[in-house]
């Protein structure tokens, strides 16, 4: 009898995790650089052999990424990804040429880069610092991932911030910035120009900014370390912009104002105006990096780029009969995107929202967001300590919704079966919150067989 090979690599990939996740938690990051600079030069320093386009901002990283990276792999280059956090499997972070890695080289180049790690830490407790985050050694992980394969270039979405995340010991030839708002205080700072701050970190000595339209004070911030490393500014309206933005089946026509090229009628299978936008921002990335912005993308590449972008747990519809939708937004101002997308490109009836955020967001600022669009909440949560309790956030769904349409299941299978026999055939049941309740909706879906 044949092994099953597919078997033995599945639990390999899953031993992986399982070691990464022993190590110090994302939710707790080392705002330090030194730790991965020193895995990466035992590892030959791995990040050094392909070009690198780095994203930061506070929403819209994973999507733009996505976009930016099926973009370049349309024109033939052979491409990296690293975006984060998963929805469900580790090897979703790590995208080599448009593919997950697989269970195999995920196993393989750990058991390669293993021994150097331990090094690592051997070397940081000796000094009494802390041993190698899990994103730490996911960096090195992915790095090294990269150089094997190998790519032409690596897309590199930011863990926090950027400044001390642990991606920035690469120099991005472009550095991206999408919306930058209030997220991870406790982290990156209590104003939005103190988190621009942190996550301007990531542009390095005459690289190219491109930017989303920001707020005055993240601008500020921007500009002031362009200046510093002698970058050059590509703003949104001004070096670039998105024209206009309609509906179309399965997605949206939009057209752009590149900083080389007007595109029109370009197909982005993406919903929402915040989507629109990102797509804008990739354009002009990939301008940025194939020729500097002088030379317009070709239009049938751009085409096969956007055209086959996907981006999971965003505004991702997963089942029909009733619509079940999934999306990630976990702070107000994802929110507040979700709340447009949902009015502008669906007809939906009614709405009911099972939400469930983590003990770090601002949970009434996300639910203010969702109120004038939701007809009816649900109250659950994902598997992970850092949910918040179901009553506590009762509560505070009620202090904005009213208790009348409020309800608490503690079961996220029990509360998507509840929303979908009580929805009619017009209306949605939205799942949203977390990335932890998009990914898990997603794996209840599959499990019931009833995922698209």
């Amino acid at each position: 009898m044949t092994p099953d090979r597919s078997a033995d690599d599945r639990a390999a990939a899953e031993a992986v995790h399982a070691e990464l996740l022993a190590r110090i938690g994302e939710a707790n990051p080392q705002p330090r650089l030194e730790a991965t600079r020193r895995a990466a030069e035992l590892l030959g320093d791995p990040h050094r052999s392909f070009a690198i386009v780095h994203i930061t901002g506070t929403n819209g990283k994973t999507s733009t990424a996505r976009m930016i990276e099926s973009i370049l792999r349309a024109y033939g280059l052979r491409t990296g990804l690293l975006t984060s956090p998963h929805l469900t499997r580790l090897n979703e972070r790590i995208v080599i040429d448009g593919e997950p890695i697989s269970d195999r080289m995920l196993a393989d180049t750990w058991a390669d880069i293993a021994p150097y790690l331990l090094m690592v830490d051997a070397e940081l407790t000796a000094n009494g610092e802390a041993p190698l985050s899990n994103f730490e050694a996911l960096t090195a992980l992915s790095f090294a991932a990269f150089a094997d394969a190998p790519v032409d270039v690596a897309v590199l979405e930011v863990g926090m911030g950027g400044e001390w995340d642990s991606t920035n010991i690469a120099d991005g030839d472009v550095a991206v910035l999408t919306p930058i708002a209030l997220d991870h205080e406790r982290f990156l700072g209590s104003t939005v120009g103190e988190i621009a701050r942190t996550k301007a970190g990531i542009i390095k000595p005459a690289a190219t900014v491109v930017t989303a339209i920001q707020q005055p004070e993240a601008m500020q911030e921007l500009t002031a370390a362009a200046e510093h490393n002698e970058a050059a500014v590509v703003c949104e309206g001004i070096g670039f912009a998105l024209v206009d933005a309609r509906l179309a089946v399965g997605g949206q026509l939009i057209d752009v104002r590149g900083r080389a090229g007007e595109y029109r009628e370009v197909f982005l299978p993406l919903f929402g105006v915040h989507q629109a936008q990102n797509a804008a921002v990739a354009i002009a990335a990939v301008e940025s990096f194939l020729g500097d912005g002088t030379q317009p993308l070709a239009d049938d590449v751009l085409a096969e780029g956007l055209g086959s972008v996907t981006s999971p747990g965003r505004l991702q519809l997963i089942g029909t009969e009733p619509s079940v939708l999934i999306d990630a937004a976990h702070n107000p101002h994802g929110a507040e995107a979700l709340a447009r997308a949902l009015l502008t490109s669906f007809a939906f009836d009614s709405i009911t929202a099972i939400v469930g955020v983590l003990d770090d967001k601002d949970a009434r600022g996300i639910i203010e967001a969702l109120d004038p669009v939701v007809d009816r909440f649900i109250v659950s949560s994902s598997a992970t300590a850092r949910s918040i309790d179901g009553d506590e956030l009762a509560d505070v769904v009620a202090a904005v919704a009213s208790h009348d349409r409020v309800s608490v299941e503690p079961s996220l299978a029990a509360a998507i079966d509840a929303a979908r026999a009580e929805a009619g055939p017009n209306d949605a049941v939205l799942i949203t919150g977390s990335v932890t309740m998009a990914g898990q909706a997603l794996l209840i879906a599959r499990e019931q067989n009833w995922v698209l």
